[in-house]
């Protein structure tokens, strides 16, 4: 007998799999579960229990959701810090938000559109990971090692720290050796969770490459062009470009750490003698390895997915070179003070300061030199590399003159403000530093006025809300919300670190711990930050209300309708009204959200390198504001990691969290780590895998095996409309001519089609629909689509949408004395048009040579 099997795949709300069944919610403790047939306790293929072998339409469920989710105690806090790690996630995702990915990744150029913005981008987050090292060094050396120097101050860390107070360890540098030691002890945490993660369960063993088929396959398929990334045999198979990587990150945050004490000695004795013959070859050392690092992310070898290959020479090289320069490092910083300056020692906080507030030098904060100038810049290259990104995904390589010469031309005018140039007249005596960073940061700007390149295909949208986002600024708009998250992260642990330090003390009293500027300033930004997205709830709320007040005027222009059916109207035109919103305003409302934070960071780097800091007991009201201002928003950034820890947590424990929060997560998860190593792992390197296999392989039995199927119905809903994507596109040919691809809850074209316009945008959705299309021309792919489903939309790239009507009624009807449920966004295998099309989408599949029918496509 011809069966037919219906593969169901969940969304990010991990549905279990008695509800994607359709069984009764209560089944499972009436002792009939769902049956395991494949798979496993993380990742499994489940049928219901009292199904018959010989039904002729099967239903199976892929349960994913536990890669993601679930309520395992021993995995529960090592995902919650996961959480942490979001910011590498979105700096990940926008790799993939390039425009102009080539289909094959073997033609992609350094020099070409796509290959110079991934380029900056693998730059972006390699900066991403020394902003993370150089604020944990800032609290090991500059906080710690360098600014609480008595006992009292030592005494608030938790451990055995107050030996570093003794006289022997406070001379020199000694204590910045140790206090060096905490950020190359995160970095080797993050790299042992890291290279774990590498054969997490997220991953699954697969074969780089294609075999050719055996005489069990049939005979060998030539292999077909590529059409779409998704294509690539090796996309979710990059274990060794993660190794290689994650190798450049680990060694050059390391090198940033021991920089910053390093750069401390230059600056107050540079040395001469023994301590020079150590200094200078272990900066050639820290030059080397940042000049490699910043090479080897622009190389072929690199960007490549090549499967499980060794590190190789060049990985193996840096390690050594940086384990060299840490060495030098630490010898450094265990010598003597040299005959150079002054004495280390006068540059430090005096002792006693807790006892005696009026002491000679306590008033003044004295962080390590050279420290706070070196954050400032960073954020300030920072910003510059995020425009250079988004000039170059939007106009090319052209737009780039205008970023590049903001970054060349702005240190020249700082060494011309503060020493002169030679053949130039000296600099106006008001000219400061930070007055450079708003012209610069509109030099660079000016390179995203271009015009748009336009695509290699000239296509149209597929629709109305469907052309790019932020105007081909997406991967510098991703990228972008990832620095804020880790620079929140960032100034919030070295403030709530700062204020743990100097104890209690009274208002107003000077502090012996004091956190760098950028801190300070970036407590500011929070707080405007949060008035902000306050006036942009306040328009979400008015544009939704006005959507409503649309429907519902739509929806009762006939008349004629009763008290309840006017209250059912009511509440159908706020799921219309949501479904309006997101699919035609939020990507606009984020850009305007990205706009006022451009401005804002903008204005606070040139805050952070001015040098300023208001006081508090000015007599000028602006600077209590201003301080009262900051001081409020380091408190609450001080608190975001608690926070977001333990909203991590709730997505993965609760279902309820999960469907709101969770959705940023799945789809920041769902890509493979081919920019960021130490981001979390994708599920989809699993579910992708296990999909293909699945189906592959029930479709290869022989005929007479009970198990066998005629053909396969590949529904997915929500982000499994995603991911059934990415396995029909890697299916080959002759699996496809007997598959069948359900998509409802689809976010293809009004969210990821803009997003990521190289894998789901309008030509890359027509080459899925090329992908499905049967040899008599029958397009295999239906999408549902509601009116009241925010994250669900018609497709229009060539394939079959059929809307589905939600209610079925306004009132109850055929007996039944309850109204029919507002389903939103779930609930499609339970409509009437999805048990219609699911039945003659089966009698195509159960003949021999398929046939296009009548109105389809």
């Amino acid at each position: 007998m011809e069966r037919v099997l219906e593969l169901r795949v969940h969304g990010v709300s991990n549905t279990p799999p008695d509800q994607l069944l359709g069984l009764d919610p209560g089944a499972g403790a009436g002792g009939t579960p769902p049956e395991l047939v494949a798979g496993g306790q993380v990742t499994g293929f489940f049928r219901s229990a009292t199904a018959a072998r010989d039904d002729p339409i099967s239903v199976e469920a892929y349960s994913w959701g536990k890669l993601t989710s679930g309520a395992r105690t021993r995995r529960d806090v090592e995902r919650a810090l996961w959480t942490l790690l979001l910011p590498f996630a979105l700096a990940n995702v926008a790799l993939h938000a390039r425009a102009g990915i080539p289909a094959d990744p073997d033609r992609e150029r350094w020099a070409s559109r796509s290959g110079i913005t991934a380029w900056l981008i693998r730059l972006f987050c390699l900066s991403l990971t020394c902003t993370l090292v150089i604020t944990v060094t800032g609290i090991g050396v500059d906080l710690v090692g360098w600014q609480c120097v008595s006992r009292e101050c030592l005494g608030q860390i938790p451990g055995p720290w107050e030996f570093l107070g003794d006289p022997w360890w406070r001379q020199g540098t000694r204590t910045l050796a140790v206090g060096l030691l905490l950020p190359l002890l995160v970095l080797g945490a993050i790299g042992v969770l890291a290279w774990r993660t590498y054969q997490y369960e997220a991953e699954m063993p697969a074969e780089p490459r294609h075999r050719p088929a055996g005489h069990d396959d049939g005979p060998a398929e030539p292999p077909e062009p590529l059409e779409n990334p998704l294509q690539d045999p090796t996309f979710w198979n990059g274990e060794g470009q993660l190794r290689r990587a994650a190798v450049l990150h680990l060694c050059t945050g390391a090198v940033v750490a021991a920089a910053v004490p390093v750069t401390a000695v230059l600056i107050m004795d540079p040395p001469r003698g023994l301590r020079a013959a150590v200094a200078w070859p272990t900066v050639l050392l820290f030059a080397t390895v940042v000049t490699i690092a910043v090479i080897a992310v622009g190389r072929p070898w690199l960007s490549r997915r090549q499967g499980a290959t060794p590190l190789g020479r060049w990985s193996i090289a840096v390690a050594a070179l940086t384990g060299l320069g840490l060495i030098g490092t630490f010898v450094l910083l265990l010598l003597p003070d040299g005959p150079a300056g002054t004495p280390l020692t006068g540059y430090r906080p005096p002792v006693g300061c807790a006892s005696t507030p009026a002491l000679a030098g306590c008033a003044a904060a004295r962080p390590l030199p050279g420290y706070e100038t070196a954050l400032a810049w960073l954020v300030t290259y920072q910003v510059l590399l995020l425009v250079a990104i988004g000039a170059a995904n939007r106009s090319g390589r052209r737009a780039l003159v205008g970023p590049v010469a903001a970054a060349a031309l702005l240190p020249l005018a700082v060494v011309w403000i503060e020493r002169g140039l030679p053949g130039l007249p000296a600099a106006p005596a008001g000219l400061h530093t930070w007055m450079l960073v708003g012209p610069a940061i509109a030099v660079a700007v000016a390179g995203l006025l271009l015009p748009r390149l336009r695509s290699a295909v000239p296509t149209q949208p597929l629709g109305a809300y469907t052309g790019l986002a932020w105007h081909g600024c997406a991967p510098a708009v991703v990228a972008g919300f990832g620095w804020m998250m880790a620079v929140a992260y960032c100034a919030g642990l070295l403030y709530w670190v700062s204020e743990r330090l100097a104890g209690p003390r009274e208002p107003g009293d000077p502090s012996g711990v004091v956190p760098p500027l950028a801190v300070f300033w970036a407590g500011l930004a929070c707080v405007i930050g949060l008035v902000t997205l306050l006036g942009l709830l306040i328009r979400v709320a008015v544009l939704l209300h006005g959507l409503r007040r649309a429907e519902y005027a739509g929806l009762t222009a006939a008349g004629g309708l009763s008290a309840h059916d006017l209250r059912r109207c009511r509440d159908v035109s706020t799921y219309r009204a949501l479904h309006r919103l997101v699919g035609e305003h939020a990507v606009r409302l984020i850009g305007c959200y990205a706009a006022v934070s451009a401005g804002l960071i903008t204005l606070c780097c040139a805050a952070a390198l001015s040098g300023h800091r208001p006081d508090p007991l000015s007599p000028a009201g602006w600077q209590t504001v201003i301080h009262g201002s900051a001081e409020l928003g380091d408190a609450v950034l001080g608190w975001l990691p608690v926070v977001t820890s333990a909203l991590g947590l709730l997505i993965y424990r609760t279902d309820s969290v999960r469907r709101s929060v969770g959705v940023i997560w799945d789809v920041c998860t769902f890509w493979p780590r081919a920019a960021h190593p130490l981001a979390p792992p994708s599920y989809a390197e699993r579910a992708v895998p296990e999909l293909q296999t699945r189906v592959a392989g029930l479709l290869a039995l022989p005929p007479q095996h009970p198990d066998r199927m005629d053909g396969v119905i590949l529904s997915g809903h929500s982000q499994g409309t995603v991911i059934c994507a990415a396995v029909l596109l890697q299916l080959p040919s002759r699996w496809r001519r007997r598959t069948w691809f359900f998509s409802y809850g689809c976010q293809l074209t009004r969210l990821y089609g803009r997003v990521f316009p190289s894998y789901f945008g309008p030509e890359r959705l027509r080459t899925l629909a090329r992908a499905v299309t049967w040899p008599g021309g029958h397009v295999a792919w239906t999408n549902f689509w509601r009116d009241t489903d925010p994250l669900g939309w018609q497709v229009s790239a060539g394939q079959r949408d059929v809307p589905v009507a939600d209610p079925e009624a306004l009132h109850p009807s055929g007996g039944e004395v309850a109204d029919p449920p507002i389903r939103s966004h779930s609930g499609y295998p339970a409509a009437v048009e999805f048990a219609r099309e699911r039945a003659v989408v089966a009698r195509l599949l159960r003949r021999s040579v398929p046939a296009p029918r009548p109105g389809a496509g």
